[in-house]
């Protein structure tokens, strides 16, 4: 199966997130996504001034396994998974640190902290989409509850490991650990208020009662020196952004996987060069060798045929590559990357790039397209220019469950599109617009000038075929919105 979510990251980027579950009891699972991308003639993008090297400058992937789910109750059980492993790995580390001990229980407490983010990131979209309002305080006082005794647990570790034999690096790991999870909450905790404040679901007790867990997260973490907030210190908060981004990183990095990009089809694609290389010589050749038995050598004729044979050979050789690089780019990709994790071959990832006509994109496409009567119209004299992104993925069910203690339902290709190219050529984001005014006078309103660009989906796996359509509104001040169809 494949999910998908598009938003936006910045100003100017796009991210799009695409998940990839590998079915459990197969052993390898395919999966095909391809992307049609319409942009306004306007625009002046086309395969003259925006060439391969632009698209793929502007797309940057990252490749990592999908976090193993848990629900928030079930990592608050002490004798369960995931505590149960990080706490063994403290155990065995305190009584021998050696290098295997230390690897387990750096990875341990990275996939604790992560694997937590993801369950807080559910409960709260389980509690603010939850359509029964009369369960509200009894979901938040659950969430509550949990957090503090995952907290609690995650803080009591500390005996463990604070003795003699380790070091004050190791000792830094469970810190880093510590520092991020209360980060987690307290920003979670934020969500969560703002969210229910929102949509009219909070109350008096469920805001004091949230207001207190933040409190006692921002006191707890003054009392561990750990950087927080402050309001009238603008460049502490500078150096908080930059730690945050940092801890993140570092806990997040044990999810992401090796990758090797290479070009894909280079030795068929130097075959098919060959041949056409072959075939231009074959030609040239048998034009020398019939003029030579017809008029003999040095003469007029067969110096005249010598000459025009490689002439039209070199266009022969031309009009060949040309055609089997067409054929190649069928079968062919741009690009193949093998996706790897601590030695486990998990599966590998093609991508390719082409301009192509409307005549070659499918009926069903277009008619999810939708495209109005006006730009119906317009499209017979400036007709949109489109991009069709193709991505086949491969994964491999054993070398999943290999690669981690933890259960692992598949990988997140997370996909930044950067749109900046697309801006340089748009006109002035604002455009004025004449109304009448009071007493007969002529006013000014301000006008947003939008370009659209539209994505249009097709997921393919196994049984599912499935359409998706987004549209990005965006200007020279950079992307507005993203409508989903």
């Amino acid at each position: 199966m494949i999910e998908d979510l598009v938003k936006i990251h910045d100003k100017f980027s796009v991210e799009i997130k695409l998940g990839f579950i590998a079915r459990k009891k197969q052993e390898i699972s395919d999966f095909a996504v391809n992307t049609w991308m319409f942009i306004p003639n306007s625009l002046d993008i086309n395969r003259v001034t925006y060439e391969k090297s632009d698209f793929y400058r502007d797309l940057k992937s990252n490749i990592r396994l999908i976090t193993p789910i848990y629900l928030l109750r079930d990592i608050a059980i002490r004798e369960k998974e995931p505590f149960a492993l990080v706490e063994k790995s403290f155990e065995d580390l305190a009584s021998q640190p050696s290098r295997t001990h230390v690897s387990e229980y750096e990875y341990h407490i990275r996939m604790f902290v992560s694997i937590v983010k993801s369950a807080l990131r559910q409960d709260i979209n389980h509690i603010l989409n939850n359509g029964m309002n009369d369960d509200i305080e009894y979901l938040v006082d659950s969430y509550i509850a949990n957090i503090g005794i995952i907290a609690e647990n995650y803080r009591q570790l500390k005996r463990v490991i604070n003795v003699s034999t380790i070091s004050k690096d190791l000792m830094d790991y469970y810190l880093f650990g510590d520092e991020f999870l209360s980060n987690l909450i307290e920003q979670h905790s934020f969500k969560l208020l703002d969210g229910l404040e929102k949509t009219g679901k909070s109350s008096p007790g469920i805001h004091t009662r949230l207001m207190h867990i933040i409190t006692s997260e921002v006191n707890y973490k003054k009392e561990k020196a750990y950087p927080v907030v402050e309001k009238e210190s603008p460049f502490r908060n500078r150096d908080l952004v930059f730690r945050l981004s940092l801890l993140k990183k570092y806990v997040e990095n044990e999810l992401f996987l090796t990758t090797n990009k290479r070009r894909d089809g280079v030795l068929v694609e130097q075959i098919y060069l060959s041949l056409a290389a072959g075939i231009s010589m074959i030609f040239a050749t048998a034009i020398a060798f019939s003029f030579q038995q017809k008029f003999g050598n040095f003469t007029m004729p067969f110096f005249v045929a010598l000459v025009v044979s490689y002439m039209l050979k070199d266009r022969i050789k031309e009009l060949s590559r040309y055609y089997f690089a067409h054929k190649l780019g069928r079968r062919f990709f741009d690009h193949r990357t093998d996706v790897t994790l601590s030695d486990h071959k998990i599966g590998w990832s093609k991508e390719s790039m082409d301009f192509i006509q409307e005549s070659k994109v499918p009926a069903e496409v277009l008619k999810i397209r939708n495209r109005s009567a006006i730009l119906e119209a317009n499209n017979r004299n400036n007709s949109e220019k489109i991009i069709l992104y193709r991505k086949l993925v491969r994964l491999n069910r054993k070398s999943l469950d290999d690669c981690s203690q933890y259960p692992t339902s598949g990988m997140n290709d997370i996909i930044r599109f950067n749109v900046s190219n697309f801006i340089q050529k748009m006109d002035n984001p604002i455009v004025p617009l004449f109304i009448p005014g009071d007493n007969g006078s002529i006013s000014i309103v301000k006008g947003e000038k939008m370009y659209y660009i539209n994505l249009v989906f097709q997921f393919k796996n196994e049984e599912q075929l499935e359409y998706k359509r987004y549209r990005i509104a965006l200007n020279r001040k950079g992307i507005r919105e993203i409508e989903t169809f």
